[in-house]
């Protein structure tokens, strides 16, 4: 990914958030000499020793997990996004767009029994925290017939990058006015845009 030195985020932890924040990434690998991608959710987990693994799954019905072999792979996942008019700033310009996507490249090891388990319960964990439903009260051969359609995996990473393009280019006045326009508009995204630059300066 093309990254402009205004844009490029190198804070770990605030990368590692972002992508525990948008958890929904297209995994995109190469089948043959064609290229494939599948959107599915994942949890990235930090490894004492400082390194990341994203672990996901799939259907086994959808052929992609077959391909993975020894290839590096790639994860993008996109936060919030939003159009910048030039009528924001306190000078002539063109029309831009404020953005925020990581991208995360890795090798994969697939996933069974115990460990793929442990996933699934964690992502249903995760989002029906308020409701009492989780794999233990499920009959469990009805649990180990769904795993059977499961494709697990884990992606071992091995590089980042990161870019947050959010007009750090931009001088204080023009990048208030952005930020004040931004809050105008009223829909979460452009909010969620505004929000993080806020936090920016």
């Amino acid at each position: 990914m093309h990254i402009p030195k205004y844009y490029r985020e190198e804070d770990r932890e605030r990368i590692i958030e972002f992508l525990k924040g948008n958890g929904f990434p297209a995994l995109v690998s190469m089948d043959g000499g064609k290229l494939v991608a599948t959107h599915l959710p994942v949890e990235v987990v930090g490894n004492a020793d400082g390194s990341l693994t994203i672990y996901g799954h799939m259907s086994r019905a959808n052929p992609q997990w077959k391909s993975f072999g020894d290839q590096e792979v790639l994860l993008i996942f996109q936060g919030a996004h939003t159009y910048i008019s030039p009528r924001w700033y306190n000078h002539v310009n063109v029309p831009t767009w404020n953005y925020m996507n990581v991208h995360v490249y890795g090798k994969v090891r697939m996933i069974e029994g115990a460990e793929l388990y442990s996933l699934l319960d964690e992502l249903v964990g995760k989002h029906e925290i308020a409701t009492g439903y989780d794999l233990e009260s499920l009959p469990p051969d009805f649990v180990e017939k769904e795993m059977k359609g499961v494709a697990g995996f884990a992606l071992e990473v091995t590089r980042i990058d990161a870019a947050f393009k959010l007009s750090q280019n931009r001088d204080d006045e023009s990048y208030g006015n952005i930020i004040r326009e931004l809050e105008a508009r009223g829909d979460d995204t452009s909010a969620e845009v505004a929000r993080e630059m806020r936090n920016r300066r």
